[in-house]
């Protein structure tokens, strides 16, 4: 019996799925813009508290790092990549300009504890909280500020869990005294 070669159903371009894919996601994208919005570049009175809190917060958590970090250098290693992640977060709130808010002027942080798993808690105490803050702030906030908490805050999030036991056994790093 001859062999006939067997001919393919589909045909060769997008499938009638990827289209209908790709066209949702264009719909939804377009929905997130802030072309709609009457905000304009989202610089209302409201938008630039709610910038400027999120850069105080972030500044703070930045101060509690560096306290820890004074506290703990053999945690430095670990601390310091998301000590940077945090200080670019403050950064991008402030617009790139100096952190605002000085330390001297801020509500005093809670003192660090001697123990490096009470101090890496406390640390992911507080993102977990700034993250959850910021989760609901961007209800309220314009497309582009929106879209920069909820980034931070899925950032601070993952800060976390890597400051928390079971993202310390993950990285291989202990937390032996």
């Amino acid at each position: 019996m001859p062999s006939y070669p067997t001919l393919s159903r589909s045909r060769p371009g997008p499938r009638r799925r990827s289209l209908l894919a790709g066209t949702a996601g264009a719909v939804l994208l377009t929905g997130c813009s802030d072309a709609g919005s009457g905000e304009g570049d989202g610089r209302s009175a409201d938008a630039e508290r709610l910038r400027a809190r999120a850069a105080r917060d972030s500044a703070a958590l930045l101060d509690r790092y560096d306290a820890v970090i004074a506290a703990h250098a053999p945690l430095s290693a670990r601390l310091r990549p998301l000590r940077e992640e945090v200080a670019r977060h403050a950064k991008a709130f402030g617009d790139g300009g100096p952190t605002p808010t000085p330390a001297a002027t801020r509500a005093p942080e809670p003192p660090v504890p001697g123990d490096r798993k009470d101090a890496l808690r406390l640390l992911a105490t507080a993102e977990r909280e700034l993250a959850r803050r910021r989760g609901k702030q961007l209800l309220d906030a314009p497309g582009e500020l929106a879209r920069l908490l909820a980034s931070v805050a899925a950032a601070g999030a993952a800060h976390a869990y890597l400051l928390t036991e079971k993202g310390a056994e993950g990285n291989g790093e202990g937390d032996d005294k």
